[in-house]
């Protein structure tokens, strides 16, 4: 936060112990209203940058039709917040821009009380609720009634600054408005296009085989059916292509179909990207993991250049069902993808097994985002080489697991080609509660190697995990760390292992294999707090760090100068000022959603 605002807040909170209006359960909402002039002499020479609020909202659904009508619930807490802002509400059509204003239907900006730029914004400071309902019967408005304006809708609830001009927090929430529902199973064989003026129910597997692109177009809904045997996927086999191509505004969200409030972790199965590029199988092929051995599932090969598609802006939730006993299909899988395989803008989100994991291959991947899964966060092995920047993780009570875990080959730690990618650039913030161990291995560390691991792990932030920020499991993998093959630089550690009684300093971060060489070897390695925003406010986590913060030392490592990692990235962590995961994804945790 910037330092005015943390010293204006602090006067603030002396000053204005009286007179905020809260919002109780089950009552309407009020306000506190703040006149124009208090308002200019409490902010006077002071810029509204930023609120430490947390706020978020849902409605009932994703999809609807022409003429139904949504309701919409919110949260909002002020976080200590007494500045007066202006709220403003609106629904935008994501295919035309065009905005409709709450409360009157207007394309004219209004606040929320109806109040337009010349009549002067209501001025109020910022009210508390829990899972209220705003829109909709017994909230502030009435419910939207959907247009005939079929595609992506976008509702958002902006907290502006006294003037009503700057921007300071937005909330948002998508839905589809589409013409009616379509079941989707079965073979891809030639150009097939989902479309965003429907909705599709995908029962059991969607294979797209040799010669067949599934192509999904930007702000399209993909419902998984929970209970259909096998799981409701996605596969894409080694000479096949996807191409699910979204955007900020109209992200393609992959999800199931159960209530609100009621979907779980494997609820369906998820995506599955196979190609040609090499692997580190003896055969130099091999069967993915989650389906039974068959044409459709074989990956590796000897091209590395191998297309297996494109995804940019997609949201995977409550993937990762069980195909069998202890085998789920993992949110996001690639195996054996080359680098024409493009990947930006990916969320997982609740997954039963990994949010991420690559076997073998060398695609790369910008943008990715793992919130909640059950297992891993990012798995890789089989020989994987390629590289990401820009990534993050936060696991809740959930029973999450580690934020790295990564193999070489379990059956020969050294196979070549060696599993040996590059991450730059990523926030990895676990839970930290020793009660709340994973699924299936007590060792819940953050950076978590073994198997003759190699690779190389740059400018990371590693917080609040269990068992240590770093562990190297075994001689195989400490080979690599001596040889060279396997490398840390920059890693900034805080409170891991803190609930199992390490010690909060550089020998409590890291296990005994990994001591000697982030104490000798390895450069820039920190026990610092990272002073993230909101790091733990688990359904509005903002992951940037404040003013002040370790991550913007000068002497962190930049990215490489190859054609893709952004080299003006060098701070630690995922993130700088700018939230690239803002609008598109979702951190709402489930319970936070059921009434």
């Amino acid at each position: 936060m910037h330092l005015r605002t943390l010293a204006k807040l602090a006067t603030l909170t002396a000053a204005l112990s009286v007179g905020l209006l809260a919002a109780d359960s089950g009552q309407s909402l009020r306000f506190a209203s703040v006149s124009p002039n208090d308002a200019v002499k409490e902010l006077s020479g002071f810029e509204q940058l930023e609120t430490p609020a947390a706020m978020w909202i849902w409605s009932d659904k994703y999809v609807y039709q022409p003429g139904e009508q949504l309701s919409l619930n919110w949260t909002i807490k002020p976080n200590g917040d007494l500045i007066p802002y202006t709220l403003v509400a609106y629904r935008q059509n994501n295919q035309t821009g065009e905005k409709t204003y709450l409360p009157n239907g207007t394309t004219e900006a209004t606040d929320i009380f109806g109040n337009t730029v010349e009549q002067g914004f209501n001025i109020v400071r910022l009210p508390s609720a829990e899972k209220q309902t705003l829109v909709g019967s017994g909230g502030m408005f009435p419910a939207i009634t959907l247009p005939s304006e079929l595609g992506m809708h976008t509702v958002v609830v902006e907290v502006r600054d006294y003037t009503g001009g700057r921007v300071v927090k937005a909330a948002y929430w998508k839905v589809g408005v589409v013409e009616g529902f379509e079941d989707i199973t079965g073979d891809v064989t030639d150009n097939r296009t989902l479309v965003n003026t429907k909705a599709y129910r995908l029962s059991g597997l969607m294979i797209v085989r040799a010669g067949g692109v599934l192509n999904i177009e930007p702000g399209t809904f993909v419902i998984g059916q929970p209970g259909s045997q096998p799981p409701s996927a996605i596969i894409v086999s080694n000479s096949g292509r996807l191409e699910a191509k979204g955007t900020r505004s109209r992200p393609i969200i992959m999800t199931s179909s159960p209530p609100f409030g009621q979907r779980r972790a494997g609820d369906w199965g998820g995506v599955v990207m196979m190609g040609q590029a090499p692997v580190n199988w003896p055969s130099g092929t091999g069967n993915i993991e989650g389906l039974p051995p068959s044409d459709d599932t074989v990956y590796g090969g000897t091209d590395p250049e191998h297309n297996c598609g494109s995804m940019s802006y997609v949201r995977l939730e409550f993937a990762g069902a069980e195909l069998r006993p202890n085998d789920e299909i993992n949110a996001f899988t690639w195996a054996g993808c080359g680098k024409q395989t493009s990947l930006d803008h990916l969320q997982a989100h609740y997954g039963l097994d990994d949010s991420f994991e690559w076997f073998g291959g060398n695609n790369d991947a910008k943008y990715l985002l793992s919130s909640y899964p059950r297992d891993d966060n990012f798995d890789s092995q089989i020989g994987w080489t390629g590289r990401v920047q820009f990534f993050a993780a936060i696991i809740n009570a959930d029973n999450s697991n580690r934020g790295f875990e990564w193999d070489n080959n379990e059956n020969d730690f050294g196979a070549v080609p060696l599993n040996s990618p590059t991450f730059y650039n990523g926030t990895l913030v676990g839970d930290g509660d020793i009660t709340d161990q994973g699924v299936d291995e007590g060792t819940v560390a953050g950076i978590y190697l073994r198997r003759g691991a190699g690779g190389s792990i740059n400018n990371v932030v590693v917080q609040n995990w269990v068992d240590g920020g770093i562990n190297i499991n075994d001689d195989a993998t400490q080979a690599r760390l001596d040889a060279g093959e396997l490398s840390l630089n920059g890693i900034l550690m805080w409170k891991n292992g803190m609930f199992s009684g390490a010690a909060n300093d550089l020998a409590g971060q890291v296990n005994d294999r990994a001591l000697t060489y982030v104490t000798t070897q390895a450069p820039n390695m920190m026990v610092a707090d990272p002073m993230l925003r909101r790091p733990f406010e688990f359904s509005d986590i903002d992951f940037r760090p404040m003013l002040g913060s370790p991550v913007f030392r000068a002497n962190w490592v930049q990215p490489p100068d190859d054609g893709f990692f952004d080299q003006t990235a060098r701070y630690n962590g995922a993130f700088a000022d700018v939230d690239w995961t803002e609008e598109w994804t979702t951190t709402i945790q489930e319970q936070d959603m059921a009434k």
